[in-house]
């Protein structure tokens, strides 16, 4: 898979909690290889680990370099990410716009996405060593973002790009007309017997419920549920009329409807 090429590489981290939150992105996307250049020095491993959150993994496989150039040196393609104005940085596109040509280099090769220091980002020898330049859209009136929100949005893209995430399908199928037309006789009944809707509005009435029903997909499931509450409602107005001849009070509904 093209995400296992994808290497993020993070130069000279100032915080070790941002190297632990950085792991559990990493994580959440489906990327592993972590490299770190041009180190301050000794991690806070406590909390490097406490921020990792299950991530652990990530961070003791991390891999350390004297230098960001020698971090990128068997990578095909390096995307450097900056926030900064400059008149070689202007050309940046977003990682939405890279990610499908990240992750065909991915495919043969190792692929690095740099992230500057917390305080300054990459420098300018930093970004020579850049084959992609890299801008996460952001308000300009505070565009700068946490190393590790950096990190995610960016793994984000990539790994929705690859289309490894299969959304969950819906188990129940798409209910039939015939048992749809059943809840809504057994709805315009229960409707009436609570005093919702008069006999001569029921017509008018029950298009409205059929509209509201009709903005989503209904299974054969949501229609059991919903004759259960129709028929719920027939019976507790059964109950009522039991107790009291006095009719319920009348809903004062809006004209349009």
């Amino acid at each position: 898979m093209s995400l296992d090429n994808i290497r993020v590489v993070l130069v000279s981290p100032i915080y070790s909690g941002n190297i632990g939150s950085v792991c559990r992105a990493m994580m959440n996307m489906g990327i592993s290889d972590l490299a770190i250049a041009a180190p301050r020095g000794p991690i806070n491993y406590p909390e490097a680990r406490m921020m990792a959150c299950h991530a652990e993994a990530v961070l003791d496989n991390r891999k350390e370099f004297p230098t960001l150039a020698e971090a990128v040196a068997d990578c095909g393609l390096v995307a450097g990410t900056t926030g900064r104005e400059g008149l070689y940085r202007e050309h940046g596109k977003t990682p939405r716009e890279w990610a499908p040509r990240l992750l065909q280099a991915a495919e043969s090769c190792k692929v690095a996405l740099v992230f500057g220091t917390e305080d300054n980002g990459l420098s300018n020898e930093d970004m020579a060593l850049c084959t992609q330049i890299v801008r996460i859209p952001s308000n300009p009136q505070y565009s700068s973002l946490n190393l590790s929100q950096a990190v995610m949005v960016f793994c984000y893209e990539l790994y929705v790009a690859a289309g490894v995430f299969e959304p969950p399908v819906e188990k129940s199928v798409e209910a039939p007309s015939a048992m749809r037309e059943a809840m809504f006789r057994k709805w315009r009944v229960s409707l009436q017997e609570i005093g919702f809707m008069e006999e001569e509005k029921s017509d008018h009435m029950m298009l409205g419920i059929r509209r509201i029903f009709s903005r989503g997909p209904l299974t054969v499931k949501d229609v059991q549920i919903m004759m259960g509450v129709a028929a719920q409602t027939l019976w507790c107005a059964g109950q009522m009329k039991k107790r009291t001849d006095e009719p319920p009070p009348t809903l004062i509904l809006p004209d349009e409807l």
